[in-house]
């Protein structure tokens, strides 16, 4: 427990307004997204530079207090909870673009700037940086989870854009990984691994990602299908096909249902499949469209919608990016449990129909980014009864066990946080030993976001 005293010298370090006690900001701080317990921190505080993070994590060090960074608290695996009280570090106010480098297709962040403000400010550069996990999410955050998101089968997940990093490490010395070249083979890649590390070795405080062009033309595509397997058997037969999508996702029936209802919609209560491709004109994109139909066809697609251009694509993509929390509103009162696995390819339409059975005795839905194997199962019910909520973790444990049965991973994008860590040594063997001694190596004292990976 952090004293008043304490408090004190956190409050020189930055100042009166940026460090808080204050009941209402430490239950803001107690919890995510996610149906994990919140845990109340000591203490939260909001840095403006990385200096002031080294010098309050040196603070931590000194006491031996634990520390917790802390994004848009948008994770789905309780990453952030601050499972053993200690400091909340909030990145709100480090938020600024620091450069942005056009010519060399580069922006330099501070971990608090929103993804989707980003890309708002880039759009004038004719850049954007790919990863779309959906919520309003930080990079820091997204870097400290891997996240990736609806374009992660064409662009691939944040891990693809991190250049170089500045991280504050658990004693408060600050180190900057690798450069701003477009390939290196110097030394060992530490940059890949902080990213994807949920804080637990370091912190990050800035980072310089790479920028992609924006697309000239985009075509959207939703497909409906009679069953599931017609739905996940498109997926295979179009990547098989050489097509490129930048965007595939799955969304069962009731997923469709629940989206009808929220959003005052009348799409066909079908298995459906959602596409982007993007391309540099019109006519290409037409061609590629016929491929796309002759595939879903031969699938025997109940209806095809397409449209090409930014607006035809704003309204085929509107329903999947409310998907969260259109489920939430309808079901006022109950809890999530969000299954989050990925396979390969090949085993998809397998994984998909075994979560089907698995929580077909549940009120859950099934969607997910089909093009790179990803799917998440979200069951929503009462944690408080006991009974119904061990059959909710019984099915959660089922499908991530069957996905690794696939040579899959127990998540595809949302992180370890604290439902993951039993399957670690699962997925992982012998390599596991080697994660907790680098663990142990760089936070000997387990100060930074303990409770989270290792069991």
């Amino acid at each position: 427990m952090i004293s008043l005293y304490d408090i004190g010298e956190l409050k020189t370090i930055l100042d009166e307004r940026r460090v808080s006690s204050g009941d209402s900001v430490r239950r803001l701080h107690s919890h995510d997204e996610s149906f994990h317990a919140p845990v109340l921190p000591d203490v939260v505080v909001w840095p403006h530079t990385t200096d002031e993070v080294s010098r309050i994590v040196r603070f931590a060090c000194r006491h031996k207090v634990p520390v917790t960074a802390w994004g848009a608290g948008t994770s789905l695996e309780g990453n952030p909870i601050p499972v053993k009280n200690g400091i909340v570090i909030d990145f709100n106010e480090m938020n600024h673009i620091i450069e942005v480098r056009p010519e060399d297709f580069q922006v330099d962040v501070q971990a608090g700037v929103i993804y989707k403000e980003l890309n708002k400010s880039l759009t004038g550069e004719g850049l954007f940086f790919p990863p779309d996990p959906g919520a309003a999410a930080t990079i820091g955050g997204m870097i400290g989870n891997n996240a990736s998101g609806i374009r992660s089968v064409r662009y691939g997940a944040t891990r693809d854009y991190v250049m170089r990093m500045v991280v504050v490490l658990p004693n408060g010395d600050v180190i900057r990984t690798g450069n701003r070249a477009r390939k290196c083979s110097s030394g060992y890649n530490l940059t890949a691994l902080f990213v994807g590390s949920e804080g637990t070795l370091g912190i990050v405080t800035e980072a310089t990602l790479k920028l992609v062009g924006l697309p000239v033309n985009y075509m959207a595509v939703r497909a409906t299908f009679p069953a599931v397997f017609n739905a996940t058997d498109a997926v295979y037969s179009i990547m098989r096909a050489g097509l490129t999508p930048s965007a595939m996702e799955f969304l069962d029936a009731n997923v469709v249902h629940v989206l009808n209802h929220d959003r005052g919609l009348k799409l066909e209560e079908n298995p459906t499949l959602l596409m982007e491709f993007h391309g540099f004109s019109n006519q290409g994109l037409m061609e590629e469209m016929n491929f796309v139909e002759e595939i879903c066809r031969t699938n025997e697609a109940l209806s095809i919608d397409c449209g090409i251009g930014a607006e035809e694509r704003a309204r085929l993509w509107e329903i999947r990016h409310q998907t969260y929390e259109s489920i939430k509103r309808y079901h006022p009162g109950l809890a999530p449990l969000i299954m989050d696995v990925a396979v390969p390819i090949s085993r998809y339409s397998e994984m998909v129909a075994f979560c089907r059975r698995e929580v077909g005795d549940l009120t859950a839905y099934l969607f997910g980014h089909a093009g790179d194997g990803n799917i998440h199962v979200h069951v929503v019910d009462d944690p408080q009864d006991k009974k119904r909520w061990a059959r909710v973790e019984e099915s959660g444990n089922n499908i991530v066990m069957k996905a690794l049965e696939f040579e899959g991973t127990c998540t595809g994008e949302h992180g370890i946080g604290i439902g993951k860590c039993r399957y670690m040594q699962t997925e992982h063997g012998e390599s596991l030993a080697l994660m907790k001694q680098l663990k142990k190596l760089l936070d000997p004292d387990n100060l930074f976001n303990p409770g989270k990976f290792f069991l």
